[in-house]
């Protein structure tokens, strides 16, 4: 079995290569998840007191790293719109957002202004923090319990909110190098992968080799499937919480052993919808999010991007993406920006 070191920190044992997953029995989805949790648990692996996951992967040399990909200066924002025409349809009492506004320009002629003609607008947003372009944070998903690194569920998000990895522990930190894998345009047909395409750890080694565009340690991954670009052009329909291409639950060992800071697609989900067992849930998230400690993006906006990394043939660039940190949030809101 081979050995990857770990030059963050040089006193901690070398973490093992542990390969892939058998092929999954889908009657079984507690066994499949046990077994990546045993082959693929990052829990101590920085500490008993770390809040940061595979975050820690992405140190100042990467961030150096990822700034030098800056060549022509031109950025695309990779979030999706923060309105009431979003996707969301009401699954656990996700709404989109709604803006109002409590000054407007309006008053500001009637004189309900401040003194000597002053006027001004003001406004305020209702929203879930996961209605749109958001990154899951480390409080998120739980395994039978057990929060990142072991830690009692109920110890870490409380009404209070997540008083331990709250996303505001991330805020500094998600900016570095960016590699997008346009699997939809690499395996899809018009550039889009169908409901239900299973995403290997075979599909996202074949597009970075086509791509040139080696992913590694530290790195901030954006997968794009197409299925945004099927929404805008269909109508939002099942987009939040119904069938999509995705990751494949086989892909934990890729995950683990690519030392990758984060990852995000253009779905709703991150995984293959529907789930890959008979009954299950977002496995995938069960096991990447409390046991590998993987910051997981949803619903961003990768097609403009895409179009450019096609046109110029570089597909990797300076990714910048931080939460908004709302203390104690277990996900939030984020406008990617991507600097080529």
């Amino acid at each position: 079995m081979a050995r990857i070191s770990n030059p963050l920190f040089p006193g901690a044992p070398p973490v093992p290569d542990r390969g892939e997953l058998p092929e999954l029995d889908r009657s079984d989805p507690e066994g499949a998840i046990a077994e990546a949790v045993k082959r693929y648990s990052n829990w101590g692996r920085w500490g008993a007191d770390d809040v940061l996951g595979t975050l820690n992967f992405l140190d100042d040399a990467k961030r150096r790293e990822g700034a030098a990909l800056v060549r022509r200066g031109v950025s695309f924002s990779l979030a999706q719109s923060f309105d009431m025409n979003g996707p969301q349809k009401g699954w656990r009492r996700r709404t989109n957002p709604v803006h109002t506004l409590l000054d407007t320009g309006l008053d500001a002629e009637r004189g309900q202004g401040f003194p000597h003609g002053l006027g001004g607008a003001d406004d305020v947003v209702f929203m879930p923090l996961q209605a749109s372009t958001q990154w899951d944070g480390l409080g998120h998903i739980f395994d039978h319990g057990r929060a990142w690194n072991g830690r009692r569920a109920g110890d870490v998000v409380t009404s209070e909110g997540d008083l331990v990895t709250g996303i505001e522990t991330a805020a500094a930190a998600i900016a570095g190098r960016g590699v997008l894998l346009d699997v939809g345009r690499a395996f899809g047909t018009g550039g889009e992968l169908p409901d239900g395409f299973a995403i290997t750890a075979e599909h996202l080694r074949a597009t970075a080799e086509a791509q040139g565009s080696p992913v590694g340690r530290g790195d901030l991954v954006c997968v794009r499937t197409g299925r945004l670009a099927r929404a805008r052009r269909e109508g939002w329909g099942d987009y939040a919480g119904g069938p999509a291409p995705g990751l494949s639950f086989t892909t934990a060992g890729w995950l683990h052993d690519s030392e990758i800071a984060g990852i995000a697609t253009d779905t709703w989900g991150f995984e293959v919808r529907p789930n890959e067992f008979d009954d299950a849930f977002q496995p995938l998230h069960q096991v990447a999010i409390p046991h590998l400690g993987l910051f997981i993006g949803e619903m961003w906006d990768l097609d403009a991007l895409a179009d450019d990394c096609a046109a110029d043939g570089v597909h990797d660039f300076w990714l910048t993406a931080a939460p908004l940190p709302v203390t104690g949030a277990v996900g939030a809101p984020v406008n990617p920006l991507a600097v080529k």
